[in-house]
């Protein structure tokens, strides 16, 4: 599967435990999409298009309206990387 780098950064930083804040308008779309690591930083490689890819492609998922987190294809399918801490 092709994933573009900001993708994989974003699918990254939800598999160290991230989570992706969303808003949505009146007819139900999301409108607005925050992507938070687990140290609470916003992540601005994420934007509401690499959002929509992520979700098209399934790598990620929310349940009962909770922000959205990697799932179980996404953490198969993210490139392992160094963590530069």
């Amino acid at each position: 599967m092709n994933i573009s780098k900001d993708e994989q950064r974003v699918l990254h930083a939800l598999a160290q435990g991230g989570l992706i804040r969303f808003e949505r308008a009146a007819n139900g779309r999301v409108t607005d999409v925050l992507c938070f690591t687990r140290d609470g930083h916003v992540l601005t490689h994420c934007t509401l298009m690499v959002f929509q890819k992520l979700r098209r492609k399934r790598l990620i998922e929310s349940h009962n309206s909770n922000p959205y987190r990697i799932s179980q294809k996404g953490r198969l399918s993210v490139r392992a990387q160094v963590n530069n801490r």
